[in-house]
């Protein structure tokens, strides 16, 4: 391996990365090119809790990796570092009850964790909202991927809590972002009727990039995460191409990534359009990666079934699921709904000759993709 710049060839202490932080999937930009309406949007219905009032409720709704999550920490930034506002991020994913969600406001407001058993849910919805009041503090929950509190029937009691705390303890001042990829998911309709007499949010939308806006983007990651001359314009016209092809931002932050890393085993100072084509095999599943990390493990059994059941039928499915489970009919069914609305499978109502209507199970991804991807998490 040369180590000089004159043979193009990293020495072994070199990196093409100048930040590799740049392209996580956390990260977010200084600059946030591309979404000034929906900022505009959620600072109107942030802007009461500035003055000390309860803020606006909004939906967040669009696509996965339109933006929608960055721009809600990138306001909470903003309020954190110039205001008094509270603000707490809740991952419903991995958060995925009422419970849980409480548990998160209590350590964001007391600086420690809950007791992790022992503490009723009534006790600790107290101590939260006895807080805010004393403190004359306002709290602006974001509840990222609020679809999941849905597939768990915990986002009705969730929102209750959170939207009627008022009621409870005079003075305590909680708004509510939600954060959908759900398009499918009618959140208003969904909720219970009590909920649905108080929940009247501001709806913002993310649509999907387009390829130049995709391309404004990731330059402005390479430019900040590269070495300078590293990724030139036809390789990120290329990355662009590909992201735009799945319509997810974040296919694209990644694939910048695994191609720097690519360049970086071939001793390479640039990458090179092979670097990116080799890298597209791994980051066009971000996605499904994603979604697995928030299963719990029957789950991705029920999964793992069905990517060696494919396009069999629910019956024959759910038998090989209980013997390796011994989980009832009524719990699998729950699963196999989840996994439907999450795009991991799809469940479709045919007709079996003599047996009438019955749901065939397929996957909506490469087999070997995910199974090779449950076995990673």
């Amino acid at each position: 391996m040369g180590d000089g710049h004159d043979d193009g060839m990293l020495s072994w202490d070199e990196s093409v990365f100048r930040d590799e932080h740049v392209f996580e999937i956390d990260y977010v930009p200084e600059t946030f090119k591309h979404r000034e309406s929906q900022l505009e949007s959620l600072k109107y219905a942030l802007r009461p809790a500035v003055r000390g009032s309860r803020p606006l409720n909004t939906m967040v709704r669009g696509p996965p990796g339109t933006g929608k999550t960055t721009a809600v920490q990138k306001l909470f930034g903003e309020l954190r570092a110039q205001t008094e506002v509270r603000t707490v991020h809740v991952n419903c994913q991995v958060d995925s009850t009422r419970y849980a969600v409480f548990s998160r406001l209590f350590e964001a407001i007391f600086d420690y964790e809950p007791p992790s058993s022992g503490v009723s849910f009534k006790k600790l919805f107290r101590q939260v909202a006895e807080q805010l009041v004393e403190e004359d503090d306002v709290l602006v929950v974001a509840l990222d991927d609020v679809n999941y509190l849905f597939y768990e029937n915990e986002a009705s009691d969730t929102l209750y809590s959170l939207l009627r705390a008022h009621e409870a303890h005079s003075g305590a001042k909680i708004g509510v972002i939600l954060i959908s990829s759900d398009l499918d998911l009618d959140v208003v309709d969904s909720l219970d009727s009590r909920v649905q007499s108080v929940f009247r949010p501001e709806e913002v939308y993310f649509p999907v990039y387009d390829v130049d806006e995709i391309y404004d983007i990731l330059h402005e990651r390479a430019k900040r995460g590269f070495h300078d001359g590293v990724a030139g314009r036809p390789e990120l016209e290329r990355v662009a191409e590909l992201t735009a092809e799945s319509g997810d931002l974040r296919v694209g932050i990644d694939l910048l990534k695994r191609a720097g890393l690519n360049a970086e085993m071939r001793a390479s100072r640039t990458v090179s359009t092979e670097d990116i084509e080799e890298a597209y095999d791994k980051s066009k599943y971000v996605h499904l990666s994603r979604s697995l990390r928030g299963l719990t493990d029957s789950e991705r059994t029920l999964l793992a079934v069905v990517a060696d059941h494919d396009g069999e039928q629910a019956g024959e499915v759910y038998e090989a699921f209980h013997e390796r489970t011994d989980l009832g009919y009524t719990r699998y069914s729950e699963i196999v709904n989840k996994l439907d609305r999450l795009n991991l499978i799809e469940a479709e109502y045919t007709d079996v000759d003599g047996r009438g209507r019955s749901r065939s199970l397929e996957l909506q991804y490469d087999a070997d993709a995910v199974l090779d991807r449950l076995e990673d998490v």
